[in-house]
């Protein structure tokens, strides 16, 4: 690839789930290194996870609201807006602790440059057709087995990274050519080892 090409990175998020938030914070500090433009899309932990037997607590933190008002935002403004956004949702979620309610998707709204009534969305099914159809872009891409984030570069889709804390720097991009590296080896599936350590946002 050409030193000034840029490749264009497809990344799906929940904005509920701490682990793309930091990965998302990671491609942002890769994009600053490498010749890379993000593009971001919704999916939904809801939407993936329906049908399926998870704990309680779990499924509690699974609500629709906030990916409905994504794609409420995406359909009112565009795509290029999913960024700010979810930028200024996962800084009141997974830094603030804040609660996720209407007053919180307002709050968010209004900070990104949005119309704040669009988190009116959050109990509407109006978005669900074109919610399932983002999520589907994605996940059709990498399976069912998998969650957010999901990142497509170059014909090659895969999950993850799960990582933590959020790499900065040179070890930012040194992850990223890594990452490129093995999930566009024919045949690669996986790494993985057990989590133990919660996700850290520093």
């Amino acid at each position: 690839m050409a030193k000034d090409t840029v490749s264009a990175v497809d990344f799906w998020f929940d904005p509920q789930c701490p682990w793309a938030w930091i990965a998302s914070r990671w491609i942002t500090e890769v994009q600053q290194l490498r010749p890379i433009g993000v593009r971001w899309h919704v999916m939904s932990l809801a939407v993936l996870n329906e049908g399926r037997d998870v704990p309680h607590k779990y499924r509690v933190g699974l609500g629709f609201g906030p990916v409905r008002v994504c794609v409420a935002a995406e359909q009112k403004y565009g795509p290029e807006v999913l960024g700010r956004l979810y930028t200024e949702l996962g800084v009141r979620y997974h830094h603030e602790k804040v609660p996720k309610d209407r007053a919180t998707l307002e709050a968010a709204l209004t900070a990104a440059g949005l119309d704040p009534s669009l988190a009116a969305a959050m109990d509407s099914t109006e978005y669900d057709t074109a919610l399932r159809a983002s999520h589907h872009a994605g996940m059709d891409q990498v399976g069912y087995d998998v969650g957010t984030p999901v990142i497509a570069v170059d014909g090659n889709a895969f999950f993850g990274p799960v990582v933590t804390p959020v790499p900065r720097g040179e070890a930012a991009a040194r992850l990223w050519d890594g990452v490129l590296l093995v999930t566009s080896t024919d045949g690669f599936f996986e790494l993985k080892r057990t989590r133990d350590r919660k996700p850290d946002f520093t």
